[in-house]
């Protein structure tokens, strides 16, 4: 009877653990990755660097009923803390003694741009599972997506290899230079976290609340717009109308992707003396140009070729 009982236990073990074996390809490494972000809870400190700066963020994560919880603490500046319950999102600035309410619609506050699940790499990446390497002292798989042109960037991922959770994250340029870089210094995965810890640190009483300017309204729409010189692998993924509800004006807005990057291309009635002009944020690049007595404006995280080529290739059917 003992022996019997050892087995059901060894086996219910066996059920228990992560079957991180059955993961033998890149492809199933990254469906593994994006169910495990959806669905697991965890705490930690993330090392987030952009343009050469780095801040540290204290980090918990909890899914209540399907709804993402979070709250994420800078350990820099002026101590602003980010509580999230699901869509809406509460940005509290301590020294300013004041909360900004907004919504967001990511299901992830961290990894907004990891792979998705249904990307499939052709033509325009590579997918390569590189070594084995430890990162936050948990044993990691590092992934490698190679773009095959410079109108994209490169991502390094590295995933625990019990859970397939993405323990460190970094979008690099076509020369290897890094653009964005998030690693977790110390985490806690599967953490049992009270819902008291996802309440701000500090009394809100005597804050001043501000919610964000009215949402526009948004609408699908078929647009006579198109490009007439696509990179290669990108197509229309959604084209809306969005209004301003205090002017009253309307912008079309055509999404661009290739499965991995996109394009948001705006084209608004034009301004007198607009010229054209590029700007960047780390790794958000965008062009405006006139086209068609229009200004059409593409935004994304991709080199400045990018949206400069689609920018400049639109115009009206």
């Amino acid at each position: 009877m003992m022996i019997r009982h050892c087995i059901i236990a060894f086996s219910l073990t066996l059920m228990a653990m992560p079957a991180s074996a059955d993961r033998t390809t890149p492809n199933e490494w990254l469906d593994a990755m994006s169910s495990v972000v959806k669905t697991m809870d965890f705490e930690g400190t993330v090392i987030r660097q952009v343009d050469g700066r780095s801040e540290a963020l204290i980090v918990l994560h909890k899914i209540i009923d399907g709804v993402v919880h979070e709250k994420i603490i800078t350990q820099e500046g002026n101590g602003l803390e980010i509580i999230r319950n699901g869509n809406e999102v509460h940005c509290i600035l301590p020294d300013k003694k004041s909360v900004l309410i907004e919504h967001w619609s990511d299901d992830t506050t961290l990894f907004s741009t990891l792979p998705a699940t249904e990307l499939r790499f052709g033509s325009e990446y590579d997918l390569s599972i590189v070594r084995e390497e430890r990162v936050a002292g948990r044993a990691a798989l590092l992934l490698a997506i190679r773009p095959h042109d410079g109108y994209r960037f490169g991502h390094r991922i590295w995933l625990d290899k019990e859970t397939a959770f993405p323990l460190r994250t970094e979008l690099v340029a076509g020369d290897g230079a890094l653009l964005e870089q998030l690693k977790f210094a110390n985490i806690k995965l599967n953490s049992e976290i009270p819902t008291k810890a996802l309440m701000p640190s500090f009394s809100l009483d005597d804050f001043t609340w501000y919610a964000e300017p009215p949402k526009r309204d948004v609408i699908e729409v078929e647009s006579n717009w198109v490009s007439d010189d696509l990179p290669a692998g990108f197509r229309i993924v959604s084209t809306t109308s969005e209004k301003f509800s205090d002017s009253g004006s309307s912008v079309t807005h055509i999404m661009y992707s290739d499965g991995l990057a996109s394009v948001s291309v705006f084209i608004a009635d034009e301004p007198e003396n607009s010229e054209a002009a590029s700007a960047a944020v780390g790794a958000s690049n965008s062009y405006s140009v006139e086209r068609d007595n229009h200004l059409v404006t593409a935004i994304g995280e991709v080199p400045a070729a990018t949206v400069r080529k689609i920018a400049r290739s639109m115009r009206q059917k």
